[in-house]
């Protein structure tokens, strides 16, 4: 097949998550526009902090590119891409436009960070399945893990989890990025995680190229350990489908994805 030059759309990609998994870049900017600068992030060093939502990209020409693919088999069409994907205002708006022209689920990845906001709260609500990460167990933690924008803190995280939580119809997890940082600290995020109540656990350890070293699969499955009374699945675990991706290389790469 040949590969096309998409610009908002990347993959198929293999997803340990989400089976096969057609991306959705709703920032879509070379540059990487977030909320955190995670010390794992396989996309770099954040270079524009935001936390103020606006239209990065019109959610026409995100649905152009979506009428464009050519036949292919797919499990989700994930919003996430180069940088926090709820920064982007019209994001239940592309949503919602995605689900009136495809019919596989849809998914959001983000890092939880604008949870708190009443409008990215109903945006998410769009969603089949929102992946929202807690890395973190204080806000020390949070500063040295994830180093987020100064207008963001624990709590206001914390809260933001948990109000959606309390009213999503869809399926939520918790994606937990375990690090030299806080691989100590599992105990204390189970118990967070445990209050939450999310569908599934997800724990993940920097398998791509960054600047933190992975955990062995000997200390996920340690970690493990603590949430062993929940829906939990690792890394280390899950199988990969074979996916044939119809993006170019160059997409790709902007999004971290080889």
């Amino acid at each position: 097949m040949r590969k096309k030059d998409l610009k908002y759309i990347y993959g198929p990609v293999p997803s340990w998550r989400l089976g096969s998994s057609l991306g959705i870049d709703p920032i879509s900017n070379r540059n990487k526009i977030c909320t955190f600068d995670c010390v794992y992030c396989q996309l770099g060093r954040t270079q524009i902090f935001a936390d103020k939502r606006k239209i990065f990209v019109s959610t026409e020409e995100i649905i152009n590119e979506i009428i464009s693919l050519p036949e292919i088999n797919i499990d989700y069409i994930t919003f996430s891409g180069r940088g926090e994907p709820t920064l982007a205002k019209n994001l239940g708006e592309m949503i919602t436009a995605v689900k009136r022209i495809r019919k596989e689920k849809t998914a959001v990845i983000t890092n939880s960070s604008l949870m708190y906001l009443d409008d990215v709260k109903e945006d998410l609500m769009l969603a089949d399945f929102v992946l929202a990460k807690l890395d973190s167990y204080s806000q020390k933690s949070l500063e040295v893990i994830n180093r987020p924008i100064k207008q963001i803190n624990f709590n206001k995280i914390l809260d933001g989890i948990k109000q959606f939580k309390s009213k999503y119809k869809g399926k939520l997890a918790l994606q937990i990025m375990f690090i030299n940082e806080n691989k100590e600290n599992a105990k204390e995020i189970y118990e967070i995680a445990k209050d939450i109540n999310p569908d599934e656990i997800q724990i993940n350890t920097p398998l791509r190229p960054c600047n933190s070293k992975p955990l062995s699969k000997l200390e996920v499955d340690r970690i493990k350990e603590y949430f062993k009374d929940m829906n939990v699945i690792t890394v280390y675990d899950s199988e990969r489908k074979h996916v044939e991706p119809i993006s170019t290389e160059d997409t790709l790469k902007r999004r971290g994805k080889i």
